[in-house]
């Protein structure tokens, strides 16, 4: 996959289309990524110890990774990620200005 952990992303369509958040999760067999503040449910949580509170707690879900863009450290913009070699080593590049991409 082309987006890792730590990245910022920009979400291309759906309910959270133009919202911009940090990819907490990245699941490769599915093709999915969670992303903090986007695709967010509400889950009701039963009290399971004595003591412990049950109540609504929000919830981000996995959403497509074809709906999501890198956004660029550089020139700041949504986009698509390239690679190129550099000392032997693979390393991703924005598609845009041609800078290195740095996850977190």
């Amino acid at each position: 996959m082309k987006i890792k952990k730590g990245d910022n992303v920009k979400i291309l369509s759906g309910n959270d289309k133009d919202k911009t958040g940090e990819v907490l999760e990245v699941i490769p067999k599915k093709n999915k990524i969670v992303v903090k503040g986007v695709n967010v449910r509400k889950k009701h949580v039963k009290p399971r110890k004595q003591g412990e509170e049950g109540g609504i707690i929000a919830v981000e879900c996995p959403i497509d990774s074809s709906k999501a863009n890198v956004v660029c450290n550089k020139c700041g913009k949504a986009t698509r990620v390239g690679y190129s070699e550099e000392k032997g080593e693979k390393i991703r590049i924005c598609k845009k200005c041609g800078t290195k991409l740095k996850s977190k």
